[in-house]
C-alpha cells in the first residue's frame, strides 16, 4: 500500500531532479518509508559526511554513490552537482541528521537549482527545532530560529543584544563544550525568562530541562551535555505604551461601553491593559477622565 502511495506523490520520472531529504536526528526508526524509497532509486546521494551516511546506508541494506558536500566544499562543489542534475542525473541531498539547509549544508545547492530551473522535491521527516519546541512549554505559535551563536564571546554578547526586545521564543542550536558561557551570555541579555534545553533528542537518554533562565545558566556546568543541543528561551514581554490618546475615540467609546456593562472604572483599565498592551495607569485616568466629563 505505502509503495503506491509513494508513487502516487512522486513526479513522473525521478532523473534530473533534486531531493531534500531529512534523515534521523537520533533514532533510526524515524526514517521515513518516502525517504527510503527516494534513497533507493535516485543515481548519486551528496551527504554532509559520506562516512556517517554510509552507515545508514548499509543498515538499511541500500548501495549507492555518495559525494561529500559539506560547509567548506560547499559552495565549490554545488556546480558539479547541478552539471549532473542538468545532465538527467537524480540526486539526494542529506546532511548528518535532520533537514538540509536547516543550519547544515544545502543553501548553496538548491539555489544553484533553482537558477538552472531543476525540479526540487522535498522528502520531510526528523528535524530538532520541530521535535524540541512541542515539548519545549514555551510558546509555539511564533517563534524564531537563530541556528548557532557566534563562538567568540564579543560577536555573542552582540548578537543577544539584538535579540532582547525579541517577543517570539528563540530558539538556538549549540554545541556542549559552548554551552555554560552560552547560556551565561543569554542569562546576562535576557534576564529571567523561560527556558529549557533540549539533548539527545529521540535517543534512549533524551531529556528536556526546563527552568528559569538565570536558574539554568547558574547550574550549566552541572548539565550532562553530549553533541549538539537546542536551546529555547521564552520571548520578551510586548513593550507596553506608557499613555493612551485622550482622543482615542475607539477607546473611549469601548471604555463607555463596559462601564455602561457595569464594570468598575479599575477593571476596565485592567481589562483593556492585558488585552490591548496598554499602561493601565493612563487607561485608568482616561476612564476617570471621561466620567468627569
Amino acid at each position: 500500500m505505502w509503495e503506491r502511495a509513494f508513487r502516487d506523490t512522486q513526479p513522473a520520472r525521478m532523473a534530473g531532479t533534486l531531493y531534500v531529504v531529512a534523515t534521523p536526528i537520533g533514532n533510526l526508526g524515524d526514517l521515513t518509508a518516502r525517504a527510503i524509497e527516494t534513497l533507493k532509486q535516485v543515481d548519486l546521494i551528496a551527504a554532509e559526511d559520506t562516512r556517517r551516511t554510509g552507515r545508514l546506508l548499509a543498515h538499511l541494506g541500500i548501495t549507492r554513490p555518495l559525494r561529500s558536500y559539506y560547509d567548506a566544499v560547499e559552495a565549490a562543489r554545488a556546480p558539479g552537482l547541478v552539471a549532473e542534475l542538468v545532465a538527467g542525473r537524480s540526486i539526494a541531498l542529506v546532511s548528518d541528521a535532520g533537514t538540509p539547509g536547516i543550519a547544515d549544508p544545502g543553501y548553496r545547492l538548491i539555489q544553484a537549482a533553482i537558477a538552472a530551473d531543476i525540479a526540487i522535491v522535498a522528502i520531510p521527516g526528523p528535524s530538532a527545532i520541530t521535535t524540541f519546541l512541542p515539548v519545549s512549554g514555551l510558546p509555539t505559535d511564533r517563534f524564531a530560529f537563530e541556528g548557532f551563536l557566534p563562538p567568540r564571546t564579543g560577536e555573542r554578547r552582540r548578537r543577544l543584544a539584538t535579540l532582547a526586545d525579541e517577543t517570539r521564543t528563540l530558539v538556538f542550536y549549540e554545541s556542549g563544550p559552548r554551552l555554560v558561557a552560552s547560556l551565561a551570555d543569554m542569562a546576562a541579555a535576557f534576564g529571567s525568562r523561560a527556558a529549557a534545553i533540549g539533548r539527545e533528542l529521540t535517543k534512549l537518554h533524551e531529556e528536556i530541562i526546563r527552568d528559569d533562565l538565570v536558574a539554568l545558566a547558574a547550574r550549566a556546568d552541572t548539565l550532562i551535555v553530549k553533541g549538539e543541543i537546542v536551546i529555547g528561551v521564552a520571548g520578551a514581554a510586548p513593550a507596553v505604551a506608557d499613555e493612551v490618546r485622550v482622543d482615542d475615540e475607539a477607546l473611549a467609546a469601548e471604555i463607555r461601553r463596559r462601564r455602561a456593562a457595569g464594570a468598575s472604572v479599575r477593571d476596565v483599565a485592567e481589562a483593556l491593559a492585558q488585552e490591548r498592551g496598554l499602561n493601565r495607569r493612563a487607561l485608568y485616568r482616561m476612564a476617570l477622565a471621561l466620567e468627569r466629563s
